[in-house]
């Protein structure tokens, strides 16, 4: 990968990661914390299919790891190992928190979830642990960039503004700056 080709790729995460969730994806990260894997998968299956945007694939990785997780609890060994490897592709690449979404650390969790599943092997997956499904960490508490000089602006009352120079949007008006 080029240099340009790189900087495009983190300003496009970057932009990416601003703004809201799709209703869907937060209805299944909520499923997904109850281990609730198959619906958390169904929701976040929802959201990825109505979003056109590049955010998609995050959403598809996360689903990934949900149905990872579901074979995990089912004793599915060759699933579990075969849907892990293909989130990878998936959750690569993102910021450390997108969309208010804690992508390195539910990346961490999966690895060390992988990592039990593998020592335990296909014979014995069924001993697995449950305890090691930690929760996806998120807020719905947006991070708002200023487009004029780069400063994270704040959200109250359905306001958002610059602290820095006085940008200032109304919540009504954001689709239009940040989708």
């Amino acid at each position: 990968m080029t240099k340009k080709q790189e900087l495009n790729s983190v300003e496009r995460t970057t932009e990416e990661c601003q703004g809201s969730l799709h209703p869907k994806a937060i209805e299944g990260l909520k499923l997904f914390n109850k281990r609730a894997f198959f619906e958390s998968h169904e929701e976040l299956e929802a959201a990825w299919r109505d979003e056109p945007r590049p955010i998609r694939d995050l959403y598809r990785g996360i689903l990934q790891i949900a149905v990872t997780y579901l074979h995990i609890t089912r004793g599915n060994y060759d699933g579990a190992t075969k849907v892990y490897g293909r989130s990878l592709k998936w959750l690569e690449g993102w910021n450390d928190v997108c969309r208010g979404i804690h992508i390195k650390k539910l990346r961490r969790d999966a690895e060390t979830v992988m990592l039990e599943v593998a020592r335990l092997g296909r014979e014995r997956i069924t001993e697995f642990d449950q305890s090691l499904f930690q929760p996806i960490q998120w807020n719905e508490k947006r991070l708002w960039i200023c487009d004029r000089c780069g400063s994270e602006m704040y959200e109250k009352n359905c306001k958002v503004s610059c602290p820095t120079c006085g940008n200032r949007f109304d919540c009504s008006d954001l689709n239009l700056y940040f989708d």
